[in-house]
């Protein structure tokens, strides 16, 4: 048995009940099984894989809050520091009825790559809770955040673990977070970013992982003598990472026609309208059928969907696990020439190895998202300098990290022959630079 198949034997034994968390673990070494074996009696001594699997700490917590009838509510709040082998802990703070150990490790797991490819000094991290903010009052939503942090606030700090915004947590979650935390420590310090402008956020910030997988998605169709002019798009998911990725699609000549909530999605043939998707999912924090009720074109369907529709370039941007294997023969039988993950880990197993079998071009999250993330870090850097940057200066600075990533996955790829396969690249390149620093520091 080589040394991957045991590690991923003792991690399916030991997180039997994390199927995201073992997803995201065997994705990850079974393509670096050419970097292992090339290295193998240094990574067995050093139990590198051992340690590079099980997160530094796991913090679980209980959040009390009281809601608007006066009633306690419970919810369980959740931080696992995985590696800070580069860096201090770098990941968002998710806040969804789904989230439970599993689902933080697996994120946690994945940014450790993620953030080693932007070429910045962050480690990896997640955190979250089992709260849901659709449906609550401000009043209510400030109620849980002051109670999160005033446990949360004993682990972070600006030089320790730097939480972000996620899934449920925007502008108005931060800001609860980043004023409880001030009130607890007395430390005006950027130690949450996502931040309001007013108060230490980047510009650039909100529109970063949808801009940024537009830059990496165009870097990778150029580099296949392609361009982004005349292309149709399908997006899933209307949050942050959607909107903006949609509306940079649009801004390179690219027509999107497909967006997507948790309860149906849209067909707009004549290209989705970003300022009314705005106001819909920003200002209203409504559902799609609004979107739909105001624009004649658009056609509302119930359900899952969006995949059916002919494209030529997919970008999942919704949540993990959402493009499954019949989603892809369905993309390939319509043509669709490349997939580029804007969520985490959207795209099974099983669908990335038949995308990949078919001649898709495929980049994982870990690469093509980390414009938001990538971001965070040059707000934590305007933070410790006591600057702020023009958004034409985060853009630029955003643009060519996602160049550089694009590229450093493509040669990972290359060494190690498998040209053209971007999971094991961004693995590789994420990897290599991680197991370096763990080396270098000793058996910590």
């Amino acid at each position: 048995m080589s040394y991957v198949e045991e590690v991923l034997a003792k991690v399916k034994e030991k997180n039997a009940s994390e199927p995201e968390f073992l997803q995201a673990v065997e994705e990850v070494l079974e393509s670096l099984k050419p970097v292992i074996e090339a290295n193998e009696d240094v990574y067995r001594r050093e139990a590198l894989l051992e340690r590079l699997v099980e997160p530094d700490r796991q913090i679980k917590f209980r959040v009390p809050w009281v809601d608007d009838k006066g009633q306690v509510q419970v919810n369980t709040g959740y931080r696992v520091q995985f590696n800070n082998a580069i860096g201090p802990y770098k990941g968002g703070i998710r806040l969804h009825p789904s989230v439970n150990t599993g689902i933080i490790k697996f994120l946690g797991f994945e940014q450790i790559f993620k953030n080693s490819l932007t070429g910045l000094p962050i480690g990896g991290g997640k955190g979250g809770s089992d709260f849901d903010p659709k449906g609550k009052s401000d009043r209510e939503v400030m109620a849980f955040c002051q109670s999160f942090v005033s446990e949360l606030y004993k682990y972070i700090g600006a030089d320790v673990d730097v939480p972000a915004g996620d899934i449920g947590t925007g502008a108005r979650e931060i800001g609860y977070m980043y004023g409880q935390y001030k009130r607890l420590t007395n430390l005006y310090e950027g130690v949450l970013t996502g931040k309001g402008l007013t108060y230490g956020g980047s510009l650039a910030r909100k529109e970063a992982t949808g801009y940024g997988l537009l830059y990496l998605t165009r870097e990778l169709m150029k580099c296949h003598g392609q361009s982004m002019e005349g292309k149709i798009c399908c997006v899933s998911g209307s949050g942050n990472v959607a909107i903006y990725a949609a509306q940079k699609a649009q801004q390179m000549g690219a027509k999107v026609v497909t967006v997507s909530d948790s309860t149906g999605w849209i067909y707009d043939p004549e290209g989705i309208d970003i300022e009314l998707l705005k106001e819909v999912k920003e200002v209203k924090r409504a559902r799609l059928t609004e979107y739909a009720a105001a624009r004649p074109s658009a056609q509302y369907h119930e359900g899952r969907g969006v995949w059916q529709i002919k494209c030529d370039i997919a970008l999942p941007c919704a949540t993990q696990n959402e493009l499954f294997l019949e989603d892809a023969k369905q993309l390939v039988a319509n043509g669709c020439t490349a997939v580029c993950e804007g969520a985490n880990m959207p795209t099974t197993l099983d669908a990335t190895k038949y995308l990949q079998d078919n001649g898709v071009l495929f980049v994982c999250g870990k690469a093509s998202n980390a414009g938001g993330v990538a971001t965070s870090a040059l707000e934590m850097t305007q933070n410790s300098e006591r600057l702020s940057w023009t958004f034409e200066e985060v853009d630029a600075k955003l643009e060519q990290i996602m160049i550089n990533i694009y590229h450093n996955i493509d040669d990972a790829a290359k060494r190690y022959g498998m040209e053209g396969n971007y999971v094991a690249g961004a693995n590789i390149a994420g990897f290599e630079k991680v197991a370096t620093a763990m080396i270098a520091q000793g058996v910590c």
